[in-house]
């Protein structure tokens, strides 16, 4: 189980880099996008969560589950948000300026433009 984990979390981060190197800007977008993902559930699994750890600390409950990696993921995950629907509105105003939804702005020879 934790190798089928392990390669969900590299194929996300895989996919995300791979998206980042591309020269459109909503690839881009999506690329950071699915590469927070990577990172949250790297953070999420580093706690080491148990189908039958309690969530919470109750008397003579073994095996607790840690509340830190949860809260460090939902913050990240609300800061990701907000990340992302700025790069999004960023990108709409850039196409508007520029006409060219390019990372540098310039058409390239694959669009015959």
């Amino acid at each position: 189980m934790a190798l089928l984990v392990s390669l969900a979390v590299g194929l996300l981060a895989a996919c995300g880099i791979y998206l980042l190197l591309r020269p459109r800007v909503f690839s881009v977008i999506l690329g950071l996008t699915l590469l927070s993902y990577a990172v949250n559930a790297l953070i999420f699994l580093g706690g080491r969560l148990n189908a039958t750890a309690a969530p919470l600390a109750l008397p003579g409950a073994q095996g607790l589950a840690d509340p830190m990696p949860q809260a460090l993921v939902l913050t990240a995950i609300v800061i990701g948000f907000g990340m992302t629907a700025y790069l999004v509105a960023l990108a709409l105003r850039a196409r508007a300026e520029t006409g060219t939804d390019h990372v540098d702005g310039a058409e390239g020879p694959e669009d015959g433009r």
